[in-house]
Formats: C-alpha cells, sequence, structure tokens
C-alpha cells in the first residue's frame, strides 16, 4: 500500500504537496538542488525526464549522506512548455515572461511533465514523461502587462498557472489536467504500484 510506505517529495512545490495530501499522502519534503543545465538536441520529453531524473538523485545521494535508511520512494518531477522547438522553463523576468506568453497565444502549445520515481539505496528507478496539449485564446499586450503584474507567472514553467489567474485565457486542453499544474497523479499512482 502506498500509505505504508516512506515517501520523499523532491520538490518544494506547494501544489505537488498539495496534490499529495490530497491523495492521504504525507511524504518527506528534500528539494532538490540541480543546475538545471538541459543537454543540447534534447527533445521535450527527454529534457522533462532528464531533469526529473537528476533531482531524483541529487536527493537520494543527500539523503543517504545524511545518514537515511535505504528504502523511501523519491518523487521528482520537472515540467517545461514546449512550443515550435523552444523549450521554456520558469521566466528569468517581467521581459521573458512576456516574449514566452505572446508566442503562446491564439495557438497550442505541449506541457510535458518529467517524473521519476526512484528507491533510494536500490537499483529501482522508474522514469516516465506524461504530455498535454494546452490551446490558448488571444489576448491583448495590456492583458499580459496586468498578468505579468501579478506574482503567479514567475515560478511557472511557460510563465502561466492553468489553476490560476491566467485559466480565463486557456481555451482547452487534451490530456491530463493535473499534469498542466506540474504533477501527473493518476499516472504516479499507477507507476509507484509497477515500482
Amino acid at each position: 500500500m502506498l500509505k505504508d510506505k516512506k515517501i520523499i517529495l523532491a520538490s518544494g512545490s506547494p501544489r505537488r504537496i498539495e496534490m499529495m495530501a490530497a491523495n492521504g499522502l504525507n511524504p518527506q519534503i528534500m528539494p532538490a538542488h540541480i543546475e538545471e543545465n538541459i543537454p543540447p538536441k534534447n527533445g521535450m520529453c527527454e529534457t522533462a525526464m532528464f531533469l526529473a531524473l537528476k533531482k531524483a538523485q541529487a536527493v537520494e545521494s543527500e539523503y543517504l549522506a545524511g545518514g537515511g535508511q535505504a528504502g523511501p520512494v523519491i518523487i521528482a518531477a520537472d515540467t517545461i512548455v514546449y512550443k515550435d522547438g523552444e523549450i521554456m522553463g520558469k521566466p528569468a523576468d517581467a521581459a521573458d515572461g512576456f516574449r514566452m506568453l505572446a508566442k503562446l497565444r491564439n495557438d497550442y502549445h505541449y506541457v510535458v511533465t518529467g517524473v521519476a520515481l526512484l528507491e533510494a539505496g536500490a537499483q529501482n528507478t522508474r522514469v516516465f514523461a506524461e504530455v498535454t496539449k494546452v490551446f490558448f485564446k488571444d489576448y491583448s499586450d495590456e492583458e499580459l502587462h496586468a498578468y505579468l503584474a501579478t506574482d503567479e507567472a514567475y515560478d511557472k514553467a511557460g510563465a502561466y498557472a492553468i489553476q490560476g489567474y491566467f485559466a480565463k485565457h486557456i481555451e482547452g486542453f487534451e490530456g491530463s489536467y493535473d499534469n498542466v499544474i506540474g504533477f501527473p497523479w493518476e499516472r504516479i499512482e499507477e507507476e509507484l504500484k509497477k515500482l
């Protein structure tokens, strides 16, 4: 049973923590501190999976170095937005956020979350990517500037949150809603059982 297993969440994301709590889990929180350098020529899924695995391995090293016992399952995730060959992470500033959201308007893009499940101290790992296609409405530059004056955009891949103030600019999506929030819970649960 999942609830009997010790779980370490390699993230400080309030949304990921809330989602786990909503599913009856109370993980140990150990945010990963890694350089998010993306290897050149990686596709969207490979990039998200690469970063998620890098986070999981960093937390495993830290946990075991701190005297932790083998056995807990470490869950790490990394979400990116992909459009026309560009991998978008979190915006550097308002100008970067504006550039991203201007590129995404009145069109569709992909949100990809890479997830790594790793059993600490054991050679037992599962890594996968979940993809959701998101459609944006047309919006004005003024609406964009108003949105970027809020705090919402700056810790989100692609500079927006589907569940936040920006929701009114979203036409629809194909795939997992939780994935766009950054944590495809249904798929995570499935893969945890296989682990």
